[in-house]
């Protein structure tokens, strides 16, 4: 027994190994699906642990439900390009766990003295033959917040439920958050391994609808239990302040309201990077017809002169600025006319993303904000037209500078066009892409 723990151990340190890079604005990572980022900024950098959703199948999970049977840590230190540092987690690693749960959802992971703890819940092995685990927290605990993570025997004793949450105090106390029903929080011993104390019920809260999803922020001396809330159909993220760690709270706002896609969770962090705030959030961007399959997304964050936070209003351009020598996806646009569309380049196989349908009228067109530039030579267009047209490239700015034309030949099939750059200074510039004589796709452009 011990020696299948130790090979299922080493496999998941050796899958930390496995560094893969994904380019993208929202959603974040477009390779898998993910939801529940719990996003943290460890050594100038930021992580994020999110839970992972895949697709059910026979003896693997339950279909039309939510099926999850490990976690990655996915890190960035521009917010736009994400490495995906592999396995960290997986159901079979966790001894007390049960192996065909399917249930490892919304994770938490926090920094002290020098070591990275993660925080995890699934279903416990069943008690008795033909019976049913309970949801318990579990903690895993590495020197690097990538891993290789060493998972303890044993939940956390008195503990169960779902969705945990750390917070680090600046007196230096730990407090655990989590849900079941309620929201609960509890101190953490110095050892972030055991709750101190009593569990008290957050009761100064909605009560009306399911809440779920906790997280502590503290912000100028204020403290912010936000969490996502089912107050008509589907969540929506709201907050509760207080001069407290643990209350009482006061409802005091809606920082993002329900998905119009009517995906129906919603699952956040709050982090502050260089200077920004940011929220981290998920939707189902990959998979608009099932909400059980997520990916995680990212926008700016506001506090108000008087402490509220401004409402977030989720974009697909999301956040970080985007190397011109990248492959730039237009489709995650800042703004468009009312004539372009966006959808998948194949429907079976969403994880190729999208593609732009640029149609040669007045309001065929798209915005692309905040791509930094150097110095460049040339553009490649990733394009196809049925009739043959012109791609046109052009500042954002007032002066709607021509950066490139592209021609775009007669096809069938997508096909790189590459031509000169015209000018463009230096810095960050928004781009607007528009098609002239016929329609054009795009997939991506690429400068060089």
């Amino acid at each position: 027994m011990m020696k299948k723990y130790l090979q299922s151990w080493f496999l998941v340190a050796a899958a930390t190994l496995l560094v893969t890079v994904a380019n993208a604005q929202n959603p974040l990572i477009t390779n898998q699906f993910t939801a529940d980022p719990s996003a943290r900024v460890f050594n100038g950098r930021v992580y994020v642990y999110p839970s992972h959703d895949i697709k059910a199948a026979p003896g693997r999970g339950r279909a039309g439900w939510f099926v999850m049977e490990d976690y990655h840590v996915f890190s960035s230190g521009n917010l736009t390009d994400w490495t995906d540092h592999g396995m960290i987690v997986s159901q079979t690693t966790v001894p007390w766990a049960d192996p065909a749960s399917y249930s490892m959802w919304a994770p938490d992971c926090i920094a002290r003295n020098g070591k990275y703890y993660f925080y995890f819940p699934t279903t416990t092995k069943p008690q008795t033959a033909g019976g049913r685990g309970r949801f318990a927290i579990g903690v895993a605990v590495a020197d690097k917040p990538t891993g290789p993570f060493k998972i303890q025997p044993e939940p956390i004793k008195g503990v169960l439920g779902i969705d945990p949450n750390v917070f680090i105090d600046d007196d230096g106390q730990a407090y655990l958050y989590w849900s079941q029903g309620n929201i609960f929080a509890a101190k953490l011993k110095a050892n972030m391994l055991e709750i101190e104390g009593e569990v008290q019920t957050l009761t100064d809260l909605p009560v009306k609808g399911l809440k779920e999803g906790p997280y502590m922020y503290k912000h100028k001396g204020t403290y912010y239990l936000t969490y996502p809330h089912v107050e008509n159909k589907i969540e929506r993220l709201e907050y509760a302040t207080s001069k407290s760690p643990l209350g009482p709270f006061k409802f005091t706002g809606v920082i993002m309201d329900e998905n119009p896609t009517g995906c129906w969770t919603n699952h956040h962090s709050i982090i502050e990077y260089q200077g920004q705030h940011y929220l981290f959030y998920h939707s189902s961007d990959l998979s608009p017809n099932f909400d059980k399959n997520r990916s995680i997304r990212a926008d700016s964050l506001f506090f108000n002169a008087g402490g509220t936070i401004k409402k977030v209003i989720p974009t697909l351009r999301g956040v970080g600025l985007t190397q011109a020598l990248s492959k730039i996806q237009i489709d995650r646009y800042s703004e468009k006319g009312d004539n372009a569309t966006v959808k998948f380049i194949d429907t079976a196989k969403v994880f190729e993303g999208w593609k732009t349908n640029l149609p040669a009228t007045k309001n065929g067109w798209i915005r692309y904000n905040s791509v930094n530039f150097g110095k460049v030579k040339n553009v490649t267009v990733r394009v196809w037209s049925g009739q043959g047209g012109t791609l046109e490239i052009r500042d954002a700015a007032a002066t709607g500078n021509l950066i490139a034309k592209v021609k775009v030949p007669k096809g069938a099939s997508w096909r790189e066009v590459t031509v000169p750059v015209s000018s463009i200074k230096q810095g960050v510039h928004h781009l607007v892409i528009a098609a002239k004589n016929s329609a054009v796709e795009v997939d991506w452009i690429s400068f060089r």
